[in-house]
């Protein structure tokens, strides 16, 4: 079975790679595993502050990831596996990687405009020759029908 995994924030772009990874995993009898990353917050003098801030970060992510499984699910009849992990991007999607071998791709959306997130700038540049899987960059300027028809 083909698993694709989806990098999820708030962006239109992640929103693209989900629907592309979703359409793909229904057509190859796959399935999608969708990941939210929780930056880790700047040190706040205050411990409790800093704590109330990372929960709300992660309380925020769990919703989001919750929603896109939801709409994956009322879509496709099938529930993605959802995590919600705190940390560095870079260092998170390379653990997740290595902890799943089931992973077939890495599913990333492309903003319309300005410079490739990190996590694009990284594994299709310097990290490419450490992936275990292959990376699908997915343009956020295609169009549903578009999409749908190259997925």
């Amino acid at each position: 079975m083909r698993t694709y995994l989806v990098i999820i924030d708030e962006t239109d772009e992640a929103r693209t790679a989900l629907r592309f990874a979703s359409r793909r995993a229904a057509r190859t009898a796959g399935e999608v595993q969708i990941l939210a990353i929780v930056p880790r917050q700047q040190f706040v003098a205050f411990g409790g502050v800093q704590a109330t801030i990372e929960e709300e970060a992660r309380t925020r992510a769990e919703a989001l990831v919750m929603e896109m499984a939801g709409s994956i699910f009322s879509e496709s009849g099938t529930m993605p596996a959802i995590a919600v992990m705190q940390g560095d991007a870079i260092r998170v999607v390379t653990g997740y990687l290595a902890q799943h071998p089931e992973v077939a791709a890495l599913v990333l959306g492309a903003a319309v405009e300005g410079a490739p997130g990190p996590l694009i700038m990284w594994f299709a540049g310097a990290g490419i020759g450490t992936l275990p899987c292959p990376l699908y960059i997915v343009p956020a300027s295609l169009a549903d029908d578009r999409l749908d028809d190259v997925s």
